[in-house]
């Protein structure tokens, strides 16, 4: 597995190695010592998986301490286009984005630390997206940042106007009024 830097420190972009022949494909999708030994010491507990139509944008969800959660995250059908925003009070990227497409061709993983907010888009008719959790939900813990706040400059890749959210992702603050319970740390 290659594990690719990005431009925030701690967020990850893995890539598996595929092996194709005349019957398909196989590849490793997570093993813990490699994860471990390459990205993070990290004890997942939860899996979650989601199926969403084009035009779909879930997000900016997050938990607050002690609930925090990192998610390994994975599109297996479709297209994503997967977002992590960084709301640790005195960070040096706080409010910077990195942004990833996800495919069920391109078998690509993102790691999201504790710390960030996340979200994603649906590019394609339909999506099935899969994530690694290392933390239980905890509904009275969650928090999010509006996906359509302009001072993120998140290109999702839609037509915005037309995209589906939720109600409650709909109401999330702008990242200016987020009192954030995250504090980074060097």
């Amino acid at each position: 597995m290659k594990v690719i830097d990005t431009e925030i420190s701690g967020v990850k972009i893995l890539e598996p190695r595929v092996f194709t022949d005349s019957r398909g494909y196989f590849f490793e999708s997570y093993s813990k010592r490699v994860f471990d030994e390459q990205v993070a010491k990290i004890d997942f507990v939860q899996d979650n998986e989601s199926c969403s139509s084009f035009g779909v944008i879930r997000g900016l969800h997050f938990q607050c301490p002690p609930y925090c959660q990192a998610k390994l995250v994975r599109c297996v059908r479709g297209r994503v286009l997967d977002v992590a925003v960084d709301i640790r009070q005195g960070s040096p990227t706080y409010g910077k984005h990195v942004a990833v497409e996800l495919s069920e061709d391109n078998h690509l993983q993102f790691f999201i630390p504790h710390g960030f907010a996340h979200g994603f888009s649906v590019l394609s008719d339909f999506a099935v997206f899969q994530y690694k959790c290392d933390n239980y939900y905890h509904p009275e813990s969650e928090g999010g940042i509006s996906l359509l706040d302009s001072s993120l400059e998140i290109d999702w890749k839609i037509d915005i106007s037309k995209a589906v959210l939720s109600d409650k992702d709909f109401r999330h603050c702008n990242l200016r009024d987020l009192n954030t319970p995250f504090k980074y740390e060097e």
